[in-house]
């Protein structure tokens, strides 16, 4: 249109049509063409579609086909109506077939310590060496984009107070709401603006001056701050690190996020931290005391003097053995007391342990514990028999048939004292050949092992019978 414009106010100008192209850069029909017409807004073309007489029939195939436009057009061909693919599609858009209306992005704008949002992320970390299934839970203030992630080996409601009980001491207070992902560990029923909270999750928010809140089912922007930074942490922070185990996992991860909201961030033209520092001034503050995080339960100590918490077992004194006492967990420790004590002497712990991983089956005891234990953790067999040592000192070859009938685990004493007969009756030799053979071969029958010894004996130390030795009726040799 512009083109056209030039054409027309040179040649009013009485420029000549040779003229008027070159200065345009069209072709002289092109000029002459536009002269003809006498406007510069050109004539509307009318493009000949070929789908439009078929429009009824693709709106409904659309359907049929589960919106497959390919299918739709293999069935036209097939009913006599070509139409090339590009046509097909460009005729569905421009009718409004299959077509989503766009709806253009929402942006949620926070004022500093109006809301922090909270959710946790499964994720598959390398740690010692072994892929482990961990929870990352992540707290993020909404206004200044400061974050504190922890990962634990499992997510109970236990957890998610001890979590956010750290997350919040490390921001030096709460903001007014908490927003989630109707997380059911905070959530007692119900979603989004019906959800009701766990009454003990509740009276926790209102010890740090805040109230949870969930959003509705489906509406995962609205925790969109604290959602993104799950893939970021997964792409960025797990690759090319390396964890001895998850309390050096942590220790790295909080690092990490230090360094995280001290970095510059484009979108909001600076760091977390510098916004942070005005976003402190209005959070909630933190209470005067903020009380470690306990559960309590109640357990029986079982014969041995131990009792299990999390498939692991603490030991107690064995005078409280068959008896019920309080086992009080936090995140670090495990502590132990009797209730049937006195009241003055309730509040000392009877015992207390270093809190192991959960599910780990492990086992403390402590020093003090060992006293008056028949067995101690770690020793599963008998001392060895005498017989045994001078069996070991002796033959190396023995030792080793020794060291195999351990591992399949038909070590006894009776087995180790015919082992030592035949060693005392047979020369060393024929005896070693022999074990050495029943080793190769995973024989551990004493019986057998002395029959091989006397067929390679018969004749030559005792005068045996060839029949007795031969039952089948054999060669000698064989």
């Amino acid at each position: 249109m512009v083109q056209r414009a030039a054409i027309l106010a040179l040649t009013a100008k009485g420029r000549g049509v040779r003229t008027v192209a070159r200065l345009v850069g069209a072709s002289r029909n092109a000029v002459r063409r536009v002269l003809a017409e006498g406007k510069a807004v050109p004539d509307p073309v009318e493009r000949e579609v070929q789908a439009r007489p078929h429009l009824e029939r693709i709106a409904t195939l659309f359907t049929t086909c589960q919106g497959n436009l390919v299918r739709v057009r293999e069935v036209l061909a097939d009913e006599g109506i070509e139409i090339a693919y590009s046509t097909l599609t460009r005729f569905c858009r421009e009718h409004g077939i299959g077509v989503v209306a766009k709806v253009p992005v929402g942006r949620y704008d926070f004022e500093p310590g109006e809301e922090m949002q909270h959710d946790t992320s499964p994720h598959r970390v390398v740690i010692a060496g072994q892929e482990r299934l961990l929870q990352c839970a992540s707290l993020v203030l909404c206004h200044s984009r400061m974050i504190f992630a922890q990962t634990y080996p499992r997510w109970t409601r236990f957890w998610c107070k001890v979590f956010l009980t750290e997350a919040l001491r490390a921001f030096g207070g709460a903001a007014r709401r908490c927003m989630l992902d109707n997380s059911h560990v905070i959530l007692a029923s119900g979603s989004g603006k019906g959800a009701v909270m766990s009454p003990e999750m509740e009276a926790f928010a209102r010890r740090f001056g805040f109230r949870f809140e969930a959003h509705a089912v489906g509406h995962a922007e609205r925790s969109g701050r604290v959602e993104r930074p799950f893939d970021y942490i997964e792409n960025n922070f797990y690759p090319g690190r390396t964890f001895a185990d998850v309390g050096d996992l942590n220790a790295q991860f909080r690092a990490w996020c230090d360094q995280k909201n001290g970095t510059v961030k484009r979108h909001l033209r600076a760091a977390p931290v510098t916004l942070f520092a005005h976003e402190r001034t209005v959070l909630a503050p933190l209470p005067e005391w903020v009380p470690t995080v306990e559960e309590i339960h109640t357990r029986v100590v079982d014969s041995e003097g131990y009792v299990t918490l999390h498939t692991n077992r603490y030991s107690v004194p064995v005078a409280l053995i068959a008896r019920e006492v309080d086992v009080h967990e936090s995140a670090t420790t495990v502590r132990v007391f009797d209730p049937s004590r006195r009241v003055a002497e309730r509040s000392e712990p009877v015992a207390e342990h270093p809190r192991l991983e959960d599910g780990l089956q492990g086992r403390a005891t402590r020093p003090e514990h060992q006293d008056g234990r028949r067995w101690r953790h770690g020793q599963h067999q008998p001392p060895m028999l005498e017989q045994e040592r001078v069996l070991r000192a002796a033959s190396m070859v023995i030792a080793t048939w020794l060291d195999a009938l351990r591992a399949r685990g038909q070590h006894n004493a009776r087995v180790v004292r015919a082992m030592h007969q035949l060693w005392m009756d047979f020369p060393a030799e024929p005896l070693e050949r022999a074990v050495a053979r029943a080793t190769e071969h995973g024989l551990m029958d004493t019986a057998r092992i002395e029959s091989i010894v006397l067929r390679e004996l018969a004749g030559t130390y005792f005068r045996l019978d060839p029949a007795a030795l031969n039952p089948d009726g054999g060669d000698d040799d064989e």
